[in-house]
């Protein structure tokens, strides 16, 4: 059997992430029946049956983390599982990614031998590396999960790095759980301002897993520099096609909030400046007024509005937003523990299976 590996939900089918998602939904009902997890039984010992007794887990933080590392720890001890976390450059040796890379610089070790060596310790790597926002032609390539996934001998998951697939699954539960059946419910992705240009990984990601629901999904931002990598673009529209959904692209706020369902916000910077950011401060500047507001959310279906979190108040979203009861920004963070916990317990239980009696 090929290793599996969670990198991005397009290698994964509707039916296996379905799968995924019922998953994250026992385990959050279980959660609710006792705050004090099935898995430990009295004694603070694990249940032998628990999903990842006896198995770890490595968390590589090339970035910072609240959500993502709290819930990834807390996730693997609550199914008897261990996380050891590790930060390269930091408490763990800078890391080469380059191949044939004469390493006479910072980094200490090369990925070959760090993937190798953390595969005879571990069960499962987890990485969260975001681009160098240099040039997209290079990050786009989303090179450092891909070469640990290529000298890895364990599944390895993506924690963030040009994509966001563990968010994805958060916030499809968090629409589930509040919309029901979501094939052909409207579905709003909306660019908002940020006085920094920020990673396009958790667009991307909405793009991706509203169509694969099947939503009609527009996404709407300030001028055509601010579409998605055409790569993204492609597959959302091959998803809305697979699963009896739509996908269109729209820079009138009126339109894409009238009649909505759903709207997520999110920031990220225009790819034809990628690496020139002061060329494209001017264009964000003056689109401050894409703000998610009480006005705009007037104008949807009642729409449930989310975001991943973390969310500059009053410069993405008005307290209004935030605070009022359609914002399942909360449900969907609180999500993210369950989701990861059925990633975790579902590529391990491949790697049980693949292991010799």
């Amino acid at each position: 059997m090929t290793l599996r590996h969670f990198i991005t939900t397009q290698d994964w089918s509707r039916a296996e992430i379905d799968a995924l998602l019922e998953q994250a939904a026992a385990f959050k009902r279980d959660t609710m029946r006792a705050p004090a997890q099935k898995a430990v039984i009295p004694g603070g010992t694990f249940r032998q049956d628990a999903p990842l007794v006896g198995k770890t887990i490595a968390l590589l933080f090339f970035n910072p983390s609240m959500r993502t590392r709290t819930s990834f720890e807390l996730g693997a001890f609550q199914l008897g599982g261990h996380a050891i976390v590790l930060s390269p450059g930091k408490d763990a040796w800078p890391i080469e990614f380059e191949p044939g890379a004469v390493m006479d610089g910072e980094a200490e070790e090369h990925v070959a031998e760090v993937a190798r060596v953390l595969s005879r310790y571990v069960d499962l790597i987890a990485v969260r590396a975001f681009p160098k926002f240099k040039d997209w032609s290079v990050d786009r390539e989303d090179r450092v999960i891909k070469a640990f996934a290529r000298y890895a001998t364990v599944p390895v998951i993506n924690m963030e790095t040009i994509t966001h697939p563990c968010q994805e699954l958060a916030h499809a539960l968090a629409l589930r759980e509040h919309l029901g059946e979501l094939r052909g419910k409207k579905y709003v992705l909306t660019w908002t301002y940020h006085p920094k240009p920020l990673n396009t990984a958790v667009a991307n990601s909405a793009l991706l897993i509203a169509t694969k629901m099947g939503m009609d999904v527009t996404l709407l931002c300030p001028t055509p520099d601010y579409v998605l990598d055409e790569r993204y673009m492609a597959f959302g529209e091959a998803n809305a096609r697979e699963n009896g959904g739509s996908l269109r692209v729209t820079h009138d706020i009126g339109d894409a909030y009238r009649g909505a369902d759903a709207v997520y916000a999110k920031s990220w910077g225009a790819l034809p400046y990628f690496g020139h950011w002061d060329e494209e401060k001017p264009i964000r500047d003056v689109h401050r007024h894409f703000i998610v507001d009480e006005a705009k959310m007037a104008l949807t279906n009642h729409a449930v509005f989310s975001h991943c979190l973390p969310l500059r108040r009053n410069v993405k979203a008005t307290d209004a937003v935030m605070d009022a009861p359609y914002c399942i920004a909360i449900d969907e963070a609180e999500n993210r523990l369950h989701v990861q916990k059925a990633v975790m317990a579902t590529l391990a239980a491949q790697t049980a299976a693949e292991k010799p009696a």
